[in-house]
């Protein structure tokens, strides 16, 4: 096993240079995430895929696609994904007559989640995607444009049995999850790209509403990222740099044990700390010591990808400092996201009876 590759990395093109390669087989490096920039179609996808494994065959190929909005591949076959507010509303709408019949709104809503989450994941495992950022599991209060239609309702409870749904799609298709953004981006109005959200709400306020979802689906959560937010009156550092969040909320009472993702750290909001604003390495250290199993920069290998060559170097001086300490229990976590099995071709997906069936019951 690597000893702890926790640091997640993309690349500028539709293809692998010689310095991506350099950087994919960096011993800290763990994965890489795609961008709809690294998209041209399916078999480009597939060859750049195929060639990022042969470099290292446990790199985890993440990407955000979620539907609506943020869903990077979009042509060439891929199915449009409502967003997942389209899901709420269909629980919300019972209908009449012969819908009826089919079962309350709940129960449909329900059942073209999980197709939802089949039909995602099996198109990209047939992509050679490994993993995707999916799915949100803020609540919808109203406020923020940054969640907006990507919340499937504004009941936890109602969030939480979608979310189950889409993830037991998910694992039909192989294919690993991740509850994002804890404890909960909704309520808060700032986009976190651009500034820092202050939540001034108490932690049972918090625990009771916005986190309600992650203790209900710890047997089936297998990933997690924190909200670039912070919860002033539970702690002033951002969730994603908190140990009291991660270790002592996260873990310790809600008992969950799988992988932690750092948000994107490339955003500068995302890395102001104390009054400063910290540079990558800094961010990655903050992250990973308080609890992040990886490390996500994102858009940093653009312009000949100075600043992600600057990072690998500043990682590796600062274990060897002690100033962050590999874990063998975060590697761990990190294999554990790469699918068991292997995916079927594009060409046998699309005969798959149960493929069909799940593209006729989406909304």
């Amino acid at each position: 096993m690597t000893e702890h590759a926790p640091l997640i990395i993309d690349i500028a093109g539709k293809a692998l240079t010689p310095a991506d390669r350099a950087r994919l087989a960096h011993p800290l490096v763990g994965g890489m995430i795609l961008f709809a920039r690294n998209w041209e179609n399916r078999a480009q996808l597939l060859a750049l895929t195929a060639d990022i494994k042969s470099v290292r065959e446990d790199l985890l190929i993440c990407v955000d696609h979620e539907g609506g909005r943020v869903q990077r591949f979009r042509t060439d076959g891929f199915t449009h994904l409502p967003p997942m507010r389209a899901f709420g509303d269909m629980w919300m709408d019972d209908g009449e007559g012969a819908r009826r019949r089919e079962g309350s709104g709940a129960l449909r809503a329900m059942d073209a989640a999980t197709a939802a989450g089949y039909v995602l994941g099996s198109e990209l495992r047939a992509c050679g995607v490994d993993f995707s950022f999916t799915p949100v599991l803020d609540l919808d209060w109203g406020e923020s444009g940054v969640i907006g239609d990507r919340a499937f309702h504004a009941d936890a409870r109602v969030v939480a049995a979608l979310a189950k749904s889409l993830m037991h799609g998910l694992l039909q298709a192989g294919m690993a999850n991740c509850g994002k953004h804890f404890p909960g981006h909704g309520f808060v109005k700032a986009d976190s790209h651009t500034d820092i959200p202050v939540d001034q709400r108490g932690l049972q306020a918090i625990l009771a509403d916005d986190a309600a979802p992650y203790p209900w689906l710890a047997s089936v959560l297998t990933s997690v990222m924190p909200a670039h937010v912070i919860y002033s009156r539970v702690d002033k550092r951002p969730a994603g740099f908190s140990a009291r969040w991660l270790q002592d909320i996260l873990r310790a009472r809600l008992r969950f044990d799988g992988a932690i993702f750092s948000d994107d750290l490339s955003m500068e909001a995302a890395r102001r700390l104390g009054g400063e604003t910290l540079d990558f390495t800094q961010a990655a250290i903050e992250a990973l010591n308080a609890g992040c199993d990886m490390a996500l920069l994102c858009n940093q290998s653009l312009d000949g990808g100075a600043a992600v060559d600057e990072w690998l170097e500043g990682m590796q001086s600062a274990r060897e400092q002690g100033r962050w300490q590999p874990s063998v229990d975060s590697e761990s976590r990190r294999l554990a996201l790469l699918p068991e099995t292997l995916p079927q071709s594009w060409d046998e997906l699309m005969l798959q009876p149960a493929y069909r069936n799940a593209l006729d019951r989406l909304p």
